[in-house]
């Protein structure tokens, strides 16, 4: 059984940074794609970004691209997301999710954490 545990959410002001942790176990995770998503109140999740297993290949979200960045440490079973330059309209519960086959299904989740941005 394959545990996400994320990390990191918290309330900060327009401008500022964050850093999300999403910690992974019970599965060999190097091999998985590795991918964050969020979910605002009253809408449905999206995507955020993706990274590759061995993190050789990221994409993101249009309305993110430029401003954070994913990566993996596999040594860790962790995968991160660097937030800069933070807008209200980021203001959302975060989701790691974990795709076995890497086909942009994702098989398992964590529990999310809050990012709140103030303006």
């Amino acid at each position: 059984q394959v545990q996400l545990v994320e990390s990191g959410g918290g309330l900060v002001e327009a401008g500022g940074s964050l850093r999300l942790s999403c910690a992974a176990s019970g599965r060999t995770f190097s091999r998985h794609v590795m991918g964050w998503f969020r979910q605002a109140s009253g809408k449905e999740r999206e995507f955020v970004a993706v990274i590759s297993w061995r993190g050789g290949i990221t994409s993101y979200a249009d309305s993110v691209k430029g401003r954070f960045t994913i990566s993996r440490d596999d040594s860790t079973n962790t995968v991160y997301l660097q937030m800069n330059s933070l807008r209200p309209e980021d203001t959302a519960v975060y989701y790691c999710g974990l795709s076995v086959a890497g086909t942009g299904k994702y098989d398992y989740w964590g529990q999310g954490t809050q990012v709140t941005v103030s303006s």
